[in-house]
């Protein structure tokens, strides 16, 4: 059984016995890994309703990057223990839905590999050409998939993995008036980061008002946190983000909202604190000390919780004009550099 041979495939399908009712479970596609085969599961809670607003987490979409996954699968232990018995979490699910992806790589992740089974690196598979010049590889490429950072080849569609995650996007968020996407991955920094679009250009997406009142919210709430946020674009750019061709699917849509995030653990303090870490190919992307581990599944569980809380409350926050404009002047000054006229 393919649960066997994957620890995080079996917390995941161990949590999605526990969930009974609670969870309303899909198997989004399956993918071979040689000789094995493994689904990529979906899970659904709260209120399906499309007039309900909608958060998804999504992770494990580089193999090598455990810890995304591990930290989806944290939350969503703790949410359905507390299901038992909190009152006000039961209340706030009958006004979201939440849609979980734990587990997008489970071929790749089985391999030890950044890339699908396939040798496709899945965040660069998306059609999206970058307009502007993009690192060397690191940014996507179609030589080989032998090299690291493989698009997969032109004209070819997108791997099933990255399709599931589309599909997914598109039938349980991008239909709601208002949805949030949270993509968790590791290996960037001394710092963790939210980024948001773009990735495939410095040009600011038309929802930065929103994502700065997002924001400013999170830090007039939790003053003392320790994120970065930020556009992709201002550490580097990419051909093939999923992300931008999701949110580019769904900006011009007058009535609806969709914010895109990634939250980008920094594996370079977990090196820094433990050297011996860059000898092992998973040591890079995660922390190896237990202790470490315990503090990394802990210190994200407030930037969930408020996710969820501003998902639901999302009409109290969103910034209309004219304080919509003010608040876009605002975000152009500090991550663009665009001084106020």
């Amino acid at each position: 059984m393919a649960a066997k041979s994957l620890p995080e495939l079996t917390a995941l399908e161990h949590l999605i016995a526990k969930g009974g009712p609670h969870l309303d479970v899909n198997v989004a596609c399956t993918v071979d890994a040689g000789e094995r085969r493994f689904p990529v599961y979906v899970l659904k809670m709260g209120n399906p309703s499309p007039q309900a607003p909608a958060l998804g987490f999504f992770g494990g979409i580089h193999g090598l990057e455990r810890i995304g996954t591990h930290v989806i699968l944290a939350f969503l232990q703790g949410l359905l223990a507390r299901l038992r018995w909190d009152h006000a979490l039961q209340e706030q699910l009958t006004k979201i839905q939440l849609v979980f992806m734990p587990l997008v790589n489970p071929g790749g992740m089985w391999q030890a590999t950044r890339c699908n089974p396939q040798g496709v690196d899945l965040m660069r598979n998306s059609p999206v050409q970058a307009s502007e010049r993009v690192p060397f590889m690191l940014g996507g490429q179609r030589t080989s998939p032998r090299l690291p950072w493989y698009r997969g080849a032109f004209g070819e569609p997108m791997e099933a993995e990255s399709l599931a995650l589309c599909h997914v996007v598109e039938q349980d968020l991008l239909t709601r008036r208002f949805s949030l996407a949270l993509d968790c991955h590791s290996g960037f920094g001394l710092r963790d980061r939210i980024w948001f679009p773009h990735a495939h250009t410095s040009t600011p997406i038309a929802h930065l008002a929103e994502i700065a009142a997002l924001e400013e919210l999170f830090s007039e709430s939790y003053p003392h946190h320790n994120y970065l946020f930020e556009p992709q674009s201002r550490q580097y750019r990419t051909h093939g983000d999923l992300w931008d061709h999701l949110y580019m699917h769904a900006e011009h849509a007058s009535d609806r909202v969709f914010l895109p995030l990634t939250l980008e653990m920094g594996s370079w303090l977990w090196v820094k604190k433990n050297p011996r870490q860059l000898f092992s190919r998973f040591g890079m992307f995660n922390p190896t000390a237990a202790h470490r581990l315990q503090r990394v599944l802990r210190s994200h569980l407030v930037w969930f919780e408020f996710l969820m809380r501003a998902v639901g409350s999302h009409a109290k926050w969103l910034p209309v004009s004219p304080q919509r404009g003010l608040q876009r002047t605002r975000a152009l000054a500090r991550w663009y550099g665009v001084a106020p006229r």
